[in-house]
């Protein structure tokens, strides 16, 4: 995580600041239940929430601390001490550090996903927006990258909205899966501390209680919520390297917004460059990149071990950072997109009627000519404008045994865009209603 690819509210969300802030909460809502339970005084827990609330914590202290005790859990406790004074005696009953760790850790990563949700529902608002607009501007469809046969630039968008549609339906179903709680001492036996302490800590931070915790919460959950981050990732890269290709010189069929004063190569001044949907593609490898550690990190020895401790700490701020600042960033990218409705065209015109290849073979097999004939003769015919040798409507009337079957009237109205497009508002209705 750096700078460069990071927005503020998202990465205040890993912010030590908020770390200490979340475990103190933890921290205090335990203390609340103890009390309750009769466990420790009920002053005593009044007390660390008043002189722990007033307070600012001390990371740079909490760091000298851990420094010398090797321990981050109990080197925030000490500093704890130093703010409430002798009630912190009363903190941490029965708990263990995981305890607060993972607690902790699930609810950053719920917070990370309510903002990656609106992310999600701004990218939608572009999207659909933008496909609406473009719905009928004809373009070529491609398969191998190849000129298939025609379709709309909007229905492109009103795939990408329907994609990450899914995208967002599967992180509700992550933030749920990560949404847990435990508070269930060493080894989760709750030998030292009653369950309703969990269910109480558990309810004030708005998570579900982890029914087997072992001491820690366990990691197939993670591995999830990591893989549904990846899977949005690539999402983004797919309609990213869509807008690449299509920005490229020979296609220009859309373009990156190019800013007043901005500059596209120190060495060439005409250079304008897809820069920001490159940039995503290089994101979306980052996000990816945490799913396979997430996996290992299911397998952890017995009840608990820390393998998994050095991993969330870099994938967690990590993947969520860049994954917020890639779905802003391809937001962008669709609201300012340039659309050139007139290089469609001309892209379409090139291969001097190709594309409409498919409806002669159609038309030739519902005129008694069998589907391998047909295919003959249109790939006959065909090929010769493949290699510029040709118009292939001229081509296609100059052939005995296709006009046989067809006559020119019949062959000039296969020709005709509108048969490709007839069927757009009818997708446009399933996706957007």
């Amino acid at each position: 995580m750096i700078p460069r690819y990071s927005n503020d509210e998202m990465t205040a969300i890993w912010s030590p600041e908020t770390k200490f802030r979340i475990w103190f909460e933890i921290e205090a809502h335990a203390a609340d239940a103890q009390a309750e339970l009769g466990v420790i005084p009920k002053e005593a827990a009044k007390i660390v929430w008043e002189k722990g609330n007033a307070a600012e914590f001390d990371v740079t202290r909490i760091d000298t601390i851990e420094a010398e005790v090797k321990h981050d859990v109990i080197a925030f406790l000490t500093h704890l001490s130093e703010i409430v004074g002798p009630e912190a005696r009363f903190v941490h009953q029965g708990m263990t550090s995981s305890d607060v760790l993972d607690t902790c850790f699930n609810l950053q990563l719920v917070k990370a996903s309510d903002l990656l949700m609106k992310d999600l529902d701004n990218l939608l608002a572009a999207l659909k927006k933008r496909a609406l607009e473009h719905k009928d501007d004809v373009c070529i469809g491609r398969s191998h990258a190849i000129h298939a046969e025609p379709t709309t630039f909007g229905l492109k968008l009103a795939q990408a909205y329907v994609e990450f549609e899914r995208c967002k339906k599967r992180l509700v179903v992550a933030r749920e899966e990560i949404a847990t709680c435990a508070i269930s001492g060493a080894v989760g036996t709750f030998a030292n501390i009653d369950p309703s302490v969990e269910a109480h800590v558990a309810e004030k931070l708005g998570l579900a209680i982890e029914p087997v915790s072992t001491q820690v919460i366990p990691r197939d959950r993670h591995a999830m919520f990591f893989a549904v981050l990846g899977v949005i990732a690539s999402s983004v890269e797919r309609l990213a390297t869509e807008i690449r290709h299509l920005q490229r010189t020979e296609v220009l069929e859309v373009e990156e917004f190019f800013s007043k004063g901005q500059k596209g190569s120190s060495a060439m001044p005409h250079k304008r460059n897809p820069i920001l949907t490159e940039n995503l593609t290089g994101l979306a490898r980052l996000v990816r990149s945490s799913v396979y550690p997430a996996m290992e990190n299911v397998a952890l020895w017995h009840e608990r071990d820390i393998s998994h401790s050095s991993v969330e700490r870099g994938i967690g701020p990590d993947a969520t950072v860049h994954l917020d600042f890639a779905l802003r960033r391809l937001t962008g990218v669709i609201d300012k997109l340039l659309v050139y409705p007139e290089n469609m065209q001309k892209n379409m015109d090139r291969l001097g009627g190709l594309i409409h290849s498919q409806r002669v073979l159609l038309a030739l097999t519902q005129n008694g000519v069998g589907r391998e004939d047909a295919y003959r003769l249109v790939q006959r015919n065909a090929m010769p404008v493949w290699r510029g040798e040709g118009n292939f409507l001229e081509l296609l009337k100059a052939d005995d045994e296709v006009t046989a079957a067809l006559s020119h009237a019949d062959i000039k109205a296969l020709f005709n865009l509108d048969y490709h497009t007839k069927h757009v508002d009818t997708i446009f209705a399933r996706v957007f209603g």
